[in-house]
């Protein structure tokens, strides 16, 4: 069985793409279990920073590495939060401790301060997700995955499914809130899951 080092601190995200890789046929290791620190996320796009991961991952294990980075979009707040959507509310002036360092909870909330009023015909959005394979620290030719998921933002939580802002992202697909899916729901339709699936098809011919 091929090992691959995934590139991600993210606890509930590691916990996502090893359920979805498990009917593969490939030992995806944590790169916190090899002892790698995560990578400072200096890109301007999804694309460097995932690149950044999974070539840090790579260069510290000497494996292959699988690096994800995604977020989310809104369209009315031009294109917001996007690459710091795990930092939304870190970069709007919320401490950890006015949060009790919930920054899911702190994100989601300054989402729906922020969208305010708006009416449901402006609250578009989509979950976006870029997968970067990378054979080696030094490989010139990274497999790059994409996945993209539509939807629009609710007014408030709904469900404790899942993690980040699914309590607030509306699913058309199952007319519900992306937390109120089950894990192998949310799988079929995802951002993240239609880039694994992309990825797991040309990887094989990849290696």
């Amino acid at each position: 069985m091929k090992k691959i080092v995934l590139a991600s601190g993210n606890k509930k995200k590691v916990k996502e793409l090893t359920e979805l890789f498990a009917s593969f046929n490939y030992q995806i290791i944590p790169q916190i279990e090899l002892g790698v620190v995560d990578a400072p996320e200096t890109g301007t796009t999804f694309v460097e920073n995932a690149i950044i991961k999974a070539r840090h991952a790579a260069k510290v294990t000497g494996l292959p590495a699988i690096a994800d980075d995604s977020g989310i979009e809104i369209d009315y707040l031009k294109g917001q939060p996007g690459i710091y959507s795990a930092r939304f509310a870190k970069m709007n002036g919320i401490t950890a401790e006015q949060c009790n360092n919930d920054w899911d909870q702190a994100n989601n909330d300054l989402l729906v301060q922020k969208l305010d009023g708006v009416g449901t015909e402006k609250r578009t959005g989509r979950y976006q997700c870029i997968l970067v394979f990378m054979r080696h620290a030094d490989d010139p030719t990274p497999l790059i995955c994409h996945g993209a998921w539509e939807g629009r933002i609710l007014e408030s939580e709904v469900g404790t499914n899942g993690f980040g802002y699914d309590p607030l992202f509306w699913s058309p697909e199952h007319q519900c809130a992306s937390a109120e899916l089950s894990p192998e729901q949310k799988a079929e339709i995802s951002h993240r899951g239609k880039a694994l699936r992309e990825l797991m098809a040309k990887l094989p011919s990849y290696l």
